[in-house]
């Protein structure tokens, strides 16, 4: 089986000729074998007479319903209110994520002291917050950029205080001996040796932060993609559902690209993500 891997890779990197556009190449198969897979799925719900019903989850319908609902607006609509919360609730994560996790990287005790319960609090599932969520804000947005933010918050705070304790000690010494003031340590030492792994505790908060959005967005809203989804649910148009639910993979792949690329581009460790 290895020998085979082997063989495949052999060829599509002859073919391609360069490391980037081998991993495209892959990347591509990989979509093509998946989408074959769901083409395959749909044309047997279509041939048997007890599933004929749910032939619209195929792959045909999913793309032919792609059009009517862009010309409806609707997908624009339902994703740009997903965006809104999508991002407001990472700024907020990462506005308090990386001065916390900053000072428990530096603190000994606060590290010490603070380290259990936020670990505690970390295994708390996110949406196990919505009763308290909706006492506490007056709107249902407020209620699901709270989830999206504590949700988020604990990757981007512990990536921080981990690059933290990374960095050199001796570099501080360095620093301090040549007159370096706090904010000239933060901005010249602590920020680009840490950048990496901000980057990195992001992109795993992204992750969390949309998978909490949709299911968030089933209750009580009347926009977003969980929410379209839902409608699409009860009006049973099974392919607006599948197609928003290819929308929510493609928009979190793009997503989670960008922030690769900021990890690359920006860190001064080049090892990849």
């Amino acid at each position: 089986m290895t020998g085979e891997a082997n063989y495949t890779g052999g060829v599509i990197s002859r073919f391609t000729g360069h490391p980037a556009l081998t991993r495209f190449a892959w990347g591509v198969a990989g979509v093509g074998i998946l989408a074959t897979l769901w083409f395959l799925a749909g044309v047997w719900l279509e041939s048997n007479s007890s599933t004929a019903s749910f032939a619209a989850f195929g792959l045909i319908p999913t793309l032919e319903a792609i059009p009517e609902l862009l010309a409806a607006g609707k997908l624009q609509a339902a994703s740009a209110a997903s965006g809104y919360r999508l991002g407001l609730g990472l700024l907020i994560a990462i506005v308090i994520g990386v001065p916390i996790g900053i000072v428990m990287g530096r603190v000994k005790w606060f590290q010490e002291y603070s380290n259990s319960a936020f670990q505690f609090l970390r295994m708390i599932s996110p949406l196990s917050w919505m009763p308290l969520a909706v006492l506490v804000f007056a709107t249902w947005n407020g209620s699901i950029i709270f989830l999206i933010a504590i949700a988020s918050v604990w990757p981007v705070m512990f990536a921080t205080a981990a690059g933290l304790a990374k960095i050199d000690p001796n570099w501080f010494k360095v620093a301090r001996n040549l007159g370096a003031t706090p904010l000239q340590m933060l901005s010249n030492v602590i920020m680009p040796a840490i950048a990496f792994d901000v980057f990195s505790g992001i992109r795993l908060a992204l992750g969390v932060a949309w998978i909490v959005l949709v299911p968030a967005e089933y209750l009580g809203v009347t926009s977003g993609l969980g929410y379209a989804i839902e409608d699409a649910r009860e009006t049973l148009t099974y392919n607006h559902l599948t197609a928003l639910v290819l929308t929510i993979g493609v928009i979190g792949y793009v997503l989670d690209s960008i922030l690769v690329v900021l990890i690359n581009r920006y860190s001064w460790q080049r090892g990849g993500a």
